[in-house]
């Protein structure tokens, strides 16, 4: 993977939303990268922070702290970390633990950081550079039903981004959605009906032609499977596979089906409470799963044969029982090439040692 070129990058990325006087931690300093043409699977419960996260890249949401790069440009930048840097060094100087030259040194060192937070957020605002952002990086949502305009035909709806890119040549945009309904499995006829006519597989289709038709080179998709039948479950992850060879695209899959994201991805990252616990290549966490909740949540795999089944025990995670971060909390690190584990140091070892044992 040192090798490959890192397409999107994401590093400590905060997304807090505040209720009142409280504030939920949906995505908790996420950082992980994704290779130019892999499938980048992000896997947890619902309410981990995986949409969230997906929302945040695509600038969807002003994310709160952290900075997420595109092919080494930051895209998205947040405050939150500096603020907090400055308010801390504050309270330091009140209480007498640093001196008033290190605290200006602090304020002044955050202070630039924070404009250039703010210049990069204009920047990818309102510019021709964010207009190319919206063509290179799509979305495909959970819900297709939701996510699709009712009042708008299927041609309007695929049309879109390309009106808004500035074509205003009927004959050539009528070419273009024809095309993509032919690759995405509808047909030319389906262009002038409306998303109600629609079963959920063809508006997840209808959804995914609106997304490539601006040739991105990054799709994140969210959920795309979730809310349709198993049988045509299959048909549109194999079409997300087909399309992303076809056109050599990369996709950041979020889902909470660890069975099909093993399926699919190259690389898996598993999130739990905002954050994500453990980062690996799909086989490898398949075969060695060292974090609790991963080995819970693979434990919750249902099996295809009854005595399997029946026999089957299910792992519960309790992060209260399964961990004592009383005097060392845990940080990212790598117990294996490529295999990583939010772990303190005595589980860092212990993580080790069983990976001496398995290998």
């Amino acid at each position: 993977m040192e090798n490959k070129e890192v397409l999107l990058k994401v590093e400590n990325l905060q997304q807090y939303f505040k209720s009142g006087k409280y504030e939920n931690r949906a995505v908790d300093k996420v950082s992980f990268e994704v290779y130019k043409g892999e499938v980048f699977g992000l896997v947890g419960e619902s309410g981990c922070g995986k949409t969230t996260t997906g929302r945040s890249i695509i600038r969807l949401y002003d994310i709160t702290g952290g900075s997420v790069y595109y092919k080494g440009e930051r895209i998205c930048a947040g405050t939150r970390s500096y603020k907090d840097a400055i308010a801390k060094a504050k309270k330091d100087l009140k209480e007498g633990l640093i001196t008033e030259e290190q605290f200006v040194e602090i304020y002044e060192a955050n202070k630039v950081e924070i404009e250039m937070a703010k210049a990069d957020h204009k920047k990818w605002r309102r510019t021709n550079k964010g207009n190319n952002l919206i063509n290179e990086i799509q979305m495909i949502f959970q819900d297709p039903i939701a996510s699709l305009d009712p009042r708008m035909t299927v041609r309007d709806i695929i049309a879109e981004g390309l009106i808004i890119r500035g074509i205003k040549d009927k004959d050539y945009i009528d070419q273009q959605v024809y095309k993509i309904l032919d690759t995405v499995g509808l047909v030319q006829e389906h262009a002038s009906r409306y998303p109600h006519e629609f079963s959920g597989g063809q508006r997840q289709r209808i959804g995914i032609a609106r997304a490539i038709i601006m040739n991105p080179e990054l799709i994140i998709a969210d959920e795309p499977i979730s809310a349709l039948d198993v049988s045509i479950q299959a048909q549109v992850i194999n079409l997300l596979h087909e399309l992303s060879e076809k056109m050599g695209l990369t996709i950041l899959f979020i889902a909470h089906d660890l069975a099909v994201v093993k399926y699919f991805s190259d690389r898996i990252a598993v999130m739990y409470f905002g954050k994500i616990v453990e980062l690996a290549t799909s086989d490898e966490l398949f075969k060695h799963p060292f974090h609790p909740y991963t080995r819970s949540l693979l434990s919750a795999i249902p099996v295809p044969d009854p005595i399997t089944e029946k026999n089957r025990k299910r792992v519960t995670y309790n992060p209260m029982l399964d961990h004592d971060y009383s005097s060392e909390a845990p940080t990212m690190r790598e117990v294996y090439p490529g295999h990583f584990v939010l772990c303190n140091t005595e589980e860092f070892e212990r993580y080790q040692k069983e990976c001496e044992e398995t290998k």
